[in-house]
């Protein structure tokens, strides 16, 4: 219960494990809250929180309710108090609470092992405007650094990869083209998931090549040397690793020899591109024309910036979600993930989790209408009979919604409000 004296603080804590994801919570007691995020039973002693971000505010409940009604598509499903991190996100998340009305202060917490302590002083930390940086800064650097990169489990590679008809690979060329290492034995340690997938199927499948870029990137994850090389697998005996195409080749998926290779040679592109790249991965592997599967944010089925390629048909998703990644130092880190493609998939399991009945029979709370008088449904309920535009969250889409007779009607993501007040970001659909 919020006290009419005690101060009231909004935060964002991180675990020092867990880099691809932030908690944002409300509390009356910064020190004793901090205490008790590293004293969670069954947490690793390694995994410390630590305050990102702390502020005073007149109205602890009201910011926390909006956070979470701003940011539903960052959030994960599961544990609602979880956001997707990464710089750009968290100057976001920080330029919304300090915007806010309830909005009083920033405060400094310092965190000292073995017990937290809370210090409040003034400002330090410059804003973007202050520092003269946008957030098209914040993301080219994302992009150059990989601060936010993930490195996908063999195991949720292979699990979906074997859902499609084996057929799909004959005699084609598939090119990895996000930073898979290659080793010339393919020790699987020093090997990236998706080449070594291949090469173990590589006779299986009847693949005609294997191309796989490595980027020049900060982190050596795979001891591979920080260089840029391509590999290149022909047929079943030829093994070439190249590692000097071109002087100044950075491996990255953008560079003139990766688009190259992409448009003159590839067949099919299968590798997870960073998160934050993605906007201009999904621009450049779509206007190739190439077939793909690859990974990408979980709510990317209504992300504007998305949005057109699942109303046209251009893609759609794969058959599952990918929860758990690799971080930098190959420990495991949870990211909303899903796998998306252009190749055809055939019965799809989740077809099952769609509810589609006729309107009336849809439980009353799980659908509404919002101030604009359009219907909201949620729970993965679909009103059969209904004629007009009706707003879905993203897990229909990702479920095959689109597959069974219905449609998306704009091209930007649907933002409802209810009395006023925003909800959860939608997707428009109508049935065809």
């Amino acid at each position: 219960m919020e006290s009419g004296t005690a101060k009231q603080y909004i935060y964002i804590v991180q675990a020092a494990l867990e880099p691809s994801k932030c908690k944002i919570g409300k509390t009356i007691n910064l020190e004793r809250r901090l205490s008790e995020y590293n004293n969670m039973t069954g947490k690793s002693k390694e995994n410390v929180y630590r305050y990102l971000f702390t502020c005073e505010v007149n109205s602890m409940t009201d910011v926390e309710d909006d956070i979470k009604r701003k940011y539903s598509h960052l959030r994960e499903e599961k544990n609602r108090e979880i956001f997707f991190y990464n710089s750009a996100l968290f100057e976001e998340y920080v330029k919304f609470i300090k915007t806010h009305k309830a909005f009083v202060q920033e405060i400094f917490i310092k965190a000292d092992a073995p017990k937290p302590t809370v210090k409040i002083v003034k400002k330090t930390t410059p804003s973007l405007e202050e520092r003269g940086v946008t957030q098209k800064d914040i993301m080219q650097k994302a992009k150059r650094v990989n601060n936010d990169e993930f490195y996908t489990r063999y195991e949720d590679v292979e699990k979906e990869l074997s859902m499609y008809d084996k057929d799909i690979w004959k005699d084609k060329v598939v090119f990895c083209n996000c930073d898979d290492a290659v080793d010339d034995e393919f020790d699987k340690r020093r090997t990236s998931v998706f080449p070594l997938y291949f090469l173990l199927n590589f006779e299986n499948f009847e693949l005609k090549k294997l191309i796989c870029t490595h980027y020049n990137g900060v982190v050596d994850l795979f001891n591979q040397g920080l260089r840029a090389y391509v590999f290149t697998k022909y047929g079943f005996g030829e093994i070439d690793i190249s590692k000097a195409y071109h002087k100044n080749y950075t491996g990255s998926f953008d560079d003139p020899l990766s688009l190259k290779i992409l448009n003159e040679e590839a067949d099919i592109v299968c590798t997870n591109p960073p998160f934050s790249i993605a906007i201009e991965y999904w621009d450049v592997i779509i206007k190739s024309g190439k077939k793909f599967i690859i990974i990408s944010n979980i709510t990317n089925a209504i992300n504007t910036a998305f949005i057109p390629y699942f109303r046209d048909n251009q893609v759609w998703a794969g058959y599952n979600e990918v929860d758990w990644f690799l971080n930098q130092k190959r420990e495991l880190t949870r990211a909303a993930g899903h796998w998306y493609t252009n190749i055809p998939v055939k019965d799809r399991p989740k077809h099952k989790l769609l509810k589609i009945i006729p309107l009336q029979e849809i439980p009353a709370k799980h659908k509404r209408y919002d101030d604009n008088k359009t219907l909201l449904v949620t729970n993965c309920y679909i009103p059969s009979d209904y004629k007009k535009p009706f707003a879905v969250s993203a897990r229909p889409i990702l479920n095959g919604l689109l597959e069974k007779g219905y449609k998306i009607i704009q091209d930007k993501r649907y933002t409802p409000y209810i009395k006023g007040k925003e909800c959860f970001a939608k997707v428009l659909v109508q049935k065809i």
